[in-house]
């Protein structure tokens, strides 16, 4: 087995940037549709502007006068908060925002009301009335194979999720650039990798690959921390082999 490759950079200067542009149509489709956009960024130091960028430790001085920080765009994450009690028919304003979105609603919501199919609604504890969904999540090559997308979404779930009766996805590659990705075996493997990733949030398969999580599940809580960890130790292990003059610069 091949040894996962090493990060280009600390991955505790990670940070998210989550915004949502709010372009005031007073209509009943932005009533109901609201597109949350999640940048992820790589905080870094830059010496002299010459020598490229490096990580925050490797500088020999941390108070460096030539030293410059800069964000640097590793990733990015689309969601989308679906409010099912306002605006038009959730069902249809979904289905005009793209057909993605639409896939879900045909699974989860009932095209003459708008809200929750009957089945579904029997599998949700009542805490709010909106539907949020983790539409892309998308990191650099770089910056894969380490479950840094689990870790990246859970924060925006727990931060987007209040008022939300349920968090659906539909988990599968969004990155069709990998030429590796044409032999079948591979883009299943990668797939079923993806899926469970998500499922150790808590996500749930439902029908036609659309996944549930209810945000009351504590298995989303407890992952949390325990991701919030996983992220500790692998700075600490990129710190680590920095210091022995292993990352790259």
């Amino acid at each position: 087995m091949s040894a996962r490759p090493q990060l280009p950079g600390d991955p505790s200067d990670l940070r998210l940037r989550i915004s949502y542009d709010d372009e005031l149509w007073d209509t009943p489709q932005a009533d109901t549709m609201e597109r949350w956009s999640v940048t992820v960024l790589h905080r870094r130091r830059v010496h002299d502007g010459d020598r490229g960028s490096a990580a925050t430790c490797s500088c020999a001085a941390v108070d460096c006068p030539s030293c410059t920080v800069e964000d640097a765009v590793v990733g990015s994450m689309t969601f989308y908060r679906v409010h099912l009690d306002r605006g038009r028919n959730a069902y249809w304003a979904m289905e005009e925002e793209g057909e993605d979105l639409f896939e879900i609603a045909q699974v989860l919501l009932d095209p003459a009301t708008g809200s929750f199919a009957s089945e579904v609604s029997e599998r949700l504890e009542y805490v709010g009335s909106g539907l949020l969904i983790m539409d892309r999540v998308t990191l650099d090559p770089a910056w894969r194979g380490h479950g840094l997308a689990a870790v990246l979404g859970c924060e925006v779930i727990h931060r987007l999720m209040i008022g939300c009766r349920a968090v659906a996805c539909s988990p599968g590659v969004t990155d069709l650039s990998s030429q590796r990705l044409t032999d079948r075996s591979e883009w299943d493997r990668v797939n079923a990798k993806i899926a469970q990733g998500w499922e150790s949030l808590g996500f749930r398969p439902y029908r036609d690959n659309v996944y549930l999580l209810s945000p009351t599940s504590q298995d989303l809580e407890e992952q949390r921390s325990v991701l919030r960890g996983r992220l500790a130790a692998l700075g600490a292990s990129w710190r680590a082999g920095a210091s022995r003059g292993a990352a790259p610069l």
